[in-house]
């Protein structure tokens, strides 16, 4: 029987190897693919766009505002705002209803005003296959070179940052595609609050990385999205090629975030984690940044700190250092198996 992958992202080293079998090379290319590189960085003159593409395959309920925001959270680990988009649609077939497709298109278009995007094309289409929409996104931002902040930045020394808590994405989704399986154990308005997450703490961590910009050096943020905390740290350390050393008992997760987990037997460290941003910043400035996070009632705390060394993230235990667990799969994907 040939060996194929679960659902999720592909192994970072089998992905690695096909990266490098790719043309990513070009002088204009100041970011391209990589481990934990999350938005592409292209030259042009005395200005660089930022590129994003980001699908959305687990959640179907409000499916075209996370379309924009999800891919939003990797254009403001830049320190940049998006402008533009391109959006794919594939919709189910024998599924697809007209109400379906403006509802999602109303979203969009909702989203995009709210943040002040334009819509410049992409491709919609019923495709056979699919059992529930899938849509990919594609956001372009323009800044300086100067301007640009990419997982590549971070430095020894630097502390670690996490801000609002974990996991949140994961929170929201399970309490929204899967409420069935939360009543009875939790109360009404704990699963009406779970379901509420995606806007309180909420999933968007653009303001999250505007203040930290603004408040202190930042060397580095990243996005904690599929496969949870644990992943981005492994991916930053990637990136980075340096050692990152945490201490697990600093990391926020929410009492509701932990019934959740609970319920359905998940690891909140490996679970989809957008809303939370992940911050390498200097360390004379990590308490400012923190100060001024707090200030506008965003929840931060510092989790570790980057040392020099090869690509691997430690957790602090009684024992002693040990590497953190790393996360084939998002924890989540264990239950759309089972539906």
């Amino acid at each position: 029987m040939n060996f194929t992958f679960p659902v999720g992202k592909l192994p970072p080293e089998f992905l690695q190897q096909l990266i490098n079998t790719l043309p990513t090379q070009s002088e204009r290319v100041i970011v391209g693919p990589g481990i934990g590189l999350d938005c592409a960085v292209v030259e042009f003159g005395e200005r660089c766009l930022v590129f994003k593409s980001e699908p959305i395959t687990f959640a179907t309920r409000q499916i075209g505002w996370y379309a924009v925001q999800i891919a939003a959270n990797d254009i403001a680990t830049t320190g940049a705002r998006p402008q533009w988009m391109l959006l794919t649609l594939l919709l189910p077939e024998n599924k697809t209803s007209p109400s379906m497709v403006k509802e999602i298109a109303e979203e969009v278009s909702e989203t995009c005003r709210q943040m002040g995007i334009v819509l410049i094309g992409g491709h919609t289409e019923v495709t056979s296959g699919l059992d529930r929409p899938i849509l990919v996104s594609t956001l372009i931002a323009e800044t300086t070179r100067e301007k640009v902040i990419t997982p590549l930045g971070a430095k020894p020394g630097d502390v670690l940052i996490l801000t609002k808590g974990i996991p949140i994405e994961a929170t929201a989704l399970l309490a929204k595609e899967f409420p069935e399986r939360l009543q009875g154990v939790l109360s009404e308005f704990e699963v009406d609050q779970a379901q509420n997450f995606l806007k309180e703490p909420g999933i968007s961590v653009s303001r999250d990385a505007e203040i930290a910009v603004k408040a202190g050096e930042v060397h580095a943020m990243h996005d904690p999205t599929e496969g949870g905390l644990a992943t981005a740290l492994w991916e930053l350390a990637y990136a980075s090629q340096k050692t990152l050393v945490i201490d697990p008992s600093e990391i926020f997760i929410p009492q509701l975030s932990r019934k959740v987990c609970n319920i359905f037997g998940l690891d909140p460290m490996g679970s989809i984690a957008s809303g939370a941003l992940l911050i390498a910043a200097s360390a004379e400035s990590g308490l400012e940044i923190i100060k001024a996070l707090r200030k506008e009632s965003i929840n931060a705390s510092v989790i570790g700190e980057i040392e020099s060394g090869q690509p691997a993230v430690y957790q602090i235990t009684e024992h002693g250092r040990q590497l953190l667990t790393k996360f084939t799969r998002d924890e989540i994907a264990r239950v759309y198996e089972t539906v």
